[in-house]
């Protein structure tokens, strides 16, 4: 597959939309992993099980993000 020619600028664009994605990513991880993002009532955001769950999906979009920055980095 041959390589387009992409302009010098639309490299800074992509670069600044993947380390928006990235600093949102890791934003939405941690406010899951210390309680200030919770799952609503009805999904019982306000019990204990809620709370563990939350973490949990936290601890994921961290990790995640994570390794898909090293990969990144190890891609280039």
């Amino acid at each position: 597959m041959a390589k387009k020619n992409i302009p010098r600028h639309m490299h800074l664009f992509n670069l600044l939309a993947w380390f928006t994605g990235v600093v949102v990513s890791l934003a939405v991880g941690f406010g899951l992993i210390n309680g200030t993002l919770i799952l609503p009532p009805w999904l019982w955001g306000t019990t204990y099980v809620g709370f563990m769950i939350t973490q949990f999906v936290g601890w994921v979009v961290v990790v995640s993000t994570l390794v898909s920055v090293v990969l990144a980095i190890l891609n280039k």
